[in-house]
């Protein structure tokens, strides 16, 4: 089902429309992920050239959105001024990090070229010979985009802007598994080819077999480069120092923090809900400590589910039982945002996430498990707090429902734009208004949403204090922070397999100012009802604030803060 035909515009709009389309260009994989249809067998060029060419885009579009509130100032409208400051606090920023060399040296185990580039093609279609014609298409080009990314990393290495030893070792490592010659992710890609469950011709599928083929090796050339090339000379701190980190933050965020107070309340966050667990786990065995609650909820049959398609069916059914609830209750949801699909993941790396619906809504949304090897038990309590926070209430209501607002919102502000602090800050967010409907009664579920809790602010706690160098929490004695203090760290408060856990440590490590951005984000949304409860008082509607918030689209929270107070009473 498409969008409404309906639209706003003005020239505000057109502005970010062209940018959005421009951009769209010189970065055909965002355009897939983020649904923009007509770059499929394309990839992004990652070379030296290509962040030149957006970085000139960034600036170019700045200058408009300067000129335009320079010249039209009186004739822009709430949903002007709100586009014209979130294009500038977020292509300022992207601009920010071009400049300092932050994308082109981009290496990580979670969010960089080389997940990218393998992650596109499990959000293209693939109902029609045509669609893989498309895949094969783009499979063939990705030798050329992993080149390009290899000329910049090369280039960046002799500025003195090497990367981290630790993400260059793991980063190797997930290139020689996406390109296995007999059972990476591009070849089973290949073999598992079909239309719709019918056989594709011969002539295709040997295509297919081919660029898949071509792609692999790609990949294992990528792998021996980081070995060979960058491994030897490889930074061996994971800390990225003050400078660094207080852009991660702010680019994560849409805000800036006060970094040493975040660390001091992270803290004491997580004191409070580690305390508030063991009460829980006092309700579900009386003299219970919390990791005797856990084995008691662990062998529950009831809360138990074996095999990766059973898990699948069973976040299915509560995913689709409460869109049908909150649909009747607590928000308006339109016909084509109902649906999410859940799915198992190709990839075997641990983590959930979430992938929105295409501008016309032919892909839905989907949440995506990518299960560690070897896991086929699973224990429901722990994720029925996750399925609120991937789904609805949390990232599909936030994301689909402004993909679909064409009438309020132009494409660039529906499309384009998404800040992590604001979205997983909403999805937290999203997880505790569940319990405070209701939905979280049950002890078992309300430990999981605690535990998640914990876990998302006890990585506030360490990653401010790895990247920032800071003095350990007294728990952790005398000295600052590194990955050995932080791995205690995290195995102390974190109740997740260590297979899993490990790969979250190297996320932190390598992707600075990201994971504290949930905790933060939420705490940032927290504090802005709260300032509209106080603005409205005794006519503030819980239920209109959402809505109202939700309008407004994925900004940045210091762009939404001012989005919503502005008409408030002074």
């Amino acid at each position: 089902m498409a969008t409404p035909s309906a639209a706003r515009s003005s020239a505000v709009d057109h502005l970010a429309e062209r940018y959005l389309e421009a951009s769209a260009a010189l970065d055909p994989i965002s355009a897939t992920n983020v649904g923009l249809s007509g770059y499929d067998d394309r990839l992004t060029d990652y070379s030296p050239e290509g962040h030149a060419a957006r970085a000139a885009l960034l600036r170019a579009t700045l200058r408009e959105v300067d000129a335009a509130e320079r010249d039209r100032s009186a004739d822009l409208d709430r949903t002007d001024r709100i586009t014209v400051a979130a294009l500038r606090e977020r292509l300022g920023l992207e601009l920010e990090r071009s400049t300092l060399g932050e994308t082109a040296r981009s290496l990580n185990v979670i969010s960089s070229p080389v997940q990218d580039v393998r992650a596109v093609f499990d959000l293209m279609p693939t109902a029609t010979a045509q669609d893989w014609q498309t895949v094969a298409a783009r499979l063939l080009a990705v030798p050329e985009a992993l080149a390009g990314y290899r000329l910049s990393l090369t280039d960046e290495a002799r500025a003195g802007r090497r990367p981290a030893r630790r993400q260059v070792e793991k980063v190797a490592a997930q290139c020689a598994d996406y390109g296995g010659a007999d059972a990476g992710f591009f070849v089973t890609f290949a073999a598992g080819a079909d239309a719709d469950g019918a056989p594709l011709s011969d002539e295709l599928r040997a295509d297919l077999q081919r660029s898949a083929a071509t792609a692999a090796s790609a990949y294992r050339d990528l792998g021996h480069f980081l070995r060979t090339d960058l491994l030897p000379d490889a930074d061996p701190a994971d800390a990225v120092g003050e400078e660094r980190y207080r852009l991660g933050s702010r680019y994560f965020l849409g805000a800036a923090v006060d970094l040493l107070e975040t660390y001091e309340w992270g803290q004491d966050e997580l004191a409070r809900i580690e305390a508030e667990m063991a009460r829980v786990a006092e309700q579900i065995e009386p003299g219970a400590d919390l990791y005797r609650a856990i084995e008691v909820l662990d062998a529950d049959p009831a809360r138990r589910i074996h095999g990766r398609e059973e898990f699948r069916a069973w976040m299915q059914d509560l995913s689709d039982r409460t869109v049908a609830e909150l649909g009747q209750t607590h928000f308006d949801i339109p016909e084509p945002i109902r649906r999410l699909d859940c799915r198992i993941a190709p990839t075997e790396t641990g983590g959930i996430y979430y992938t929105p619906p295409s501008e016309d809504f032919s892909r839905p949304g989907a949440m995506w498990w990518s299960v560690p090897k070897g896991v086929e038990d699973f224990s429901t309590w722990r994720e029925v707090t996750t399925v609120f926070h991937e789904g609805v209430p949390g990232h599909h209501l936030q994301c689909a429902q402004t993909a679909y607002r064409a009438a309020e919102l132009n494409r660039w502000r529906r499309l384009g734009c998404w800040v992590s602090g604001h979205g997983e800050g909403w999805a937290l967010y999203a997880e505790r208004l569940m319990a405070d409907l209701g939905h979280l009664d049950d002890p078992g579920a309300r430990l999981g949403m605690l535990d998640g809790q914990a876990f998302r602010a006890a990585r506030v706690v360490l990653d401010i204090g790895v990247h920032l160098q800071l003095p350990v929490p007294p728990e952790l004695g005398e000295g600052t922070w590194d990955a050995e203090r932080a791995w205690t760290f995290l195995r102390r408060h974190a109740r997740v397999g260590e297979q899993l856990l490990g790969f979250e440590l190297d996320r932190y490590l390598g992707w600075p100012g990201q994971a504290p951005s949930y905790k933060v984000g939420e705490r940032i949304w927290l504090d802005l009802r709260e300032q509209v409860r106080t603005a409205e008082g005794a006519g503030f509607d819980l239920t209109a604030f959402h809505r109202r918030a939700l309008d407004v689209g994925s900004v940045g929270l210091d762009v939404l803060r001012t989005a919503l107070l502005e008409d408030q009473p002074a």
